[in-house]
């Protein structure tokens, strides 16, 4: 892996070493492209992204209420894995979404709606014995599963015994999960089955050539409940393994009784870049200089008009990741997350229409207090492509975007 130079809050450079070798980045830092000219530069991988893990067919209420009193659904498409590979693709970047799907029709609309999106699905095995899994929700499902009382989100999987909980080493296609500058996986795909877990295993492991390995710990309380394992000790160990983790405090206080930042860190002192998730506080980075200290990066959160908060924290690892494939600063990546987060929260589905580069771009590099003043509200990606400063009543991008406001003091 190179090196990428990196901001901290205070805005001093340090050094990450997380950014994925790069064969387009100005600097001479870049590998040299494989061309007649050099026939032994190595070649670029076929994919800037690769994610593996199970995607189902999502069935959302058409109107509020309990699972039992609503009358009709709308069917959709969720699975945390090809949420990134979709936003990402979204974004200009190259993504490959491996997994297993039945031959039903529900694997069809699965396989279909994420091409559609522009990522690769050619290595998507089909199983003609076991299903695609299924799941119905409303709105508001959680990260922990563990909140209780009025108002928790009601979840309904279908999934036990499902194409994708057949994943195994011996089954996928080792070269297609290598071929690529970073290989995404979440703690989800380690709960489906044993198999599972030990492709998960396979792929942690250090081995020479091995892709930057990104782990979402995504840790659900509901799926470990069957397993004969401990879920939270084998997230921690394969979390550990990875190079780059992303854990939501919540989920770190329910699965490890880890509270705050700092004790998440040092919990999981070996990946070279951990984002902690802090919901409406932002997001902490800790970044492992050379000298074995870290580098410290928080970043505040944006005011949003939330129509449902399912897909926000894969959203926010897709945002991170392209940030992380472009080597910008730390802050920056943050704020990426953020603003793809943003996007995910003012849509009902999971995957919402991400912002241009651009004006993610241009809102990314907005002074604190110009972010702070920000509030994202739906269709902020599509209407326009700018927010309006509402003391002065012009953009401040050059187009009026009246979903996306810029906040007098």
């Amino acid at each position: 892996m190179t090196t990428s130079s990196n901001v901290s809050a205070d805005g001093n450079d340090a050094t990450d070493g997380t950014a994925p070798a790069r064969d387009d980045a100005p600097g001479g830092t870049a590998p040299a492209r494989n061309d007649a000219a050099d026939a032994t530069a190595p070649a670029r991988p076929g994919a800037d992204v690769v994610c593996l893990g199970e995607t189902m067919v999502t069935f959302m209420p058409t109107r509020p209420g309990r699972l039992a009193d609503v009358p009709s659904f709308e069917r959709g498409v969720g699975g945390a894995e090809s949420n990134v590979a979709c936003a990402l693709a979204r974004t200009g970047h190259r993504t490959r979404w491996i997994s297993r799907l039945g031959t039903d029709g529900f694997g069809d609309h699965v396989r279909d709606a994420v091409a559609a999106c522009g990522v690769d699905v050619s290595h998507v095995q089909r199983d003609p014995v076991r299903p695609t899994g299924v799941y119905f929700r409303t709105a508001g499902e959680r990260a922990t599963g563990t909140e209780t009382g009025a108002g928790e989100a009601e979840v309904a999987y279908y999934r036990a015994g499902s194409a994708a909980s057949a994943m195994s080493p011996e089954l996928l296609d080792a070269d297609a999960l290598r071929d690529t500058r970073v290989l995404h996986l979440t703690g989800i795909t380690a709960a489906l089955s044993d198999s599972c877990l030990d492709v998960l295993r396979a792929l942690t492991a250090p081995a020479p050539g091995r892709p930057l390995v990104s782990f979402d710990v995504n840790y659900r309380v509901g799926l470990w409940r069957d397993r004969t394992v401990r879920g939270p000790e084998l997230l921690l160990d394969l979390a550990r393994r990875c190079d780059l983790v992303f854990v939501g405090e919540d989920e770190a206080a329910a699965a490890w009784d880890l509270h705050g930042p700092d004790a998440v860190r040092d919990a999981l002192p070996e990946p070279a870049v951990l984002v902690v998730k802090q919901g409406a506080d932002g997001a902490t980075t800790y970044a492992r200089r050379t000298d074995g200290t870290d580098t410290v990066t928080h970043a505040p959160a944006l005011t949003v008009d939330v129509v449902a908060p399912v897909g926000a924290g894969d959203a926010f690892a897709a945002g991170f990741l392209s940030a992380t494939l472009r080597d910008l600063p730390l802050f920056a990546r943050l704020r990426h997350g953020h603003l793809m987060a943003a996007a995910s929260l003012t849509v009902p589905g999971d995957v919402g229409p991400p912002p241009s580069r651009d004006l993610a771009d241009h809102l990314a590099g907005l002074d604190p207090a110009a972010w702070g003043r920000l509030r994202l509200g739906p269709g902020w990606t599509t209407d326009g492509d700018a927010p309006t400063d509402r003391s002065s009543d012009t953009t401040s991008h050059g187009v009026h975007n009246p979903r996306v406001e810029v906040r007098t003091p």
